[in-house]
């Protein structure tokens, strides 16, 4: 809240009456106000919506969503658990939360677009078909995307190693063969991870390509990153809305494989004859065989 708040106290002074009211709430109450709509925070403290609007101009934004923005981007990071359902709570209609949480997804995933860096994408497609070996790091809710990517990576490139573990020391072991010659991929959302940071930073130090698939080009990961990838994300209650980085990573996968499209044919051409000589996957039919007996 480091930037905000310098602008308030800048401006505080010379705010009115009114203002200032909007000015300590959300110097209070920051993680609240975040997510609130300027009609919801004028209620909430007493004013009109149109006050809210004038007070985020009078403290240097083009208007309330720019305020808001900046309220999002600095606070999500540091909300706990409890924290963000109180705001969950605010923000997701109770009557229709299937409705609520998907059209939420729906916005992040368009917002990725619209952030989207073609140049940076097709650096990191370039940097993992080009790579000696590949890296992937992430913990906790993110560590479920590092699987995901790591297990096509694994079947297109045959040289992917995910580091699993919370261990420290672990963590340096796994990664201590990096060089120049590799990458290492580092997924970080909020509550941004030590680790993560620290892996990067690590594989950075070695001489590996790093690329960074994060929610914003203000995340801690970015400064060590030879390449940056956004992906929005948010909360949905105590749950990461990991919707638009999986998206993303959907992307990257379908890029590699558009790049080593006859080598990767060759692959899985050998993997179905591997799949159907042991029986991995159901045939036509033998599920309603089964049903029958």
């Amino acid at each position: 809240m480091h930037n905000l708040l310098e602008r308030i106290n800048d401006a505080f002074e010379g705010l009115s009456k009114r203002q200032k009211l909007i000015a300590e709430f959300i110097i209070n109450h920051y993680d609240k106000a975040a997510y609130m709509t300027a009609s919801r925070l004028g209620e909430t403290v007493g004013v009109s919506e149109s006050t809210v609007v004038r007070f985020a101009v009078e403290v240097g934004y083009e208007g309330y969503p720019e305020l808001q923005k900046a309220m999002q981007e600095m606070i999500r990071d540091k909300l706990t658990s409890v924290q963000r359902i109180d705001v969950a709570h605010d923000r997701i209609d109770s009557q229709d939360i299937l409705t609520s949480v998907l059209n939420q997804d729906i916005k992040l995933i368009k917002k990725t677009i619209e952030e989207n860096n073609s140049e940076a994408f097709e650096r990191s497609v370039d940097y993992l078909l080009n790579a000696h070996k590949i890296y992937i790091f992430a913990v906790k809710s993110s560590f479920a995307l590092a699987r995901f990517l790591g297990y096509y990576l694994e079947l297109i490139f045959g040289n992917v190693k995910i580091i699993e573990t919370t261990s420290k020391s672990e963590m340096y072991e796994q990664l201590f063969r990096t060089s120049e010659n590799d990458v290492m991929i580092g997924l970080s959302f909020p509550r941004y991870s030590s680790s993560t940071l620290e892996a990067m930073q690590f594989a950075s130090q070695q001489g590996a390509k790093v690329i960074a698939i994060t929610d914003s080009t203000t995340a801690p990961v970015t400064k060590i990153a030879d390449c940056v990838l956004v992906a929005k994300s948010d909360m949905a209650s105590v749950v990461d809305s990991l919707v638009a980085p999986l998206s993303l990573i959907n992307a990257l996968i379908v890029a590699t494989v558009s790049r080593k499209r006859d080598e990767v044919t060759q692959t899985f051409r050998q993997l179905e004859n591997i799949w159907d000589r042991y029986n991995i996957y159901l045939k036509n039919g033998e599920h309603n065989s089964d049903e029958e007996k």
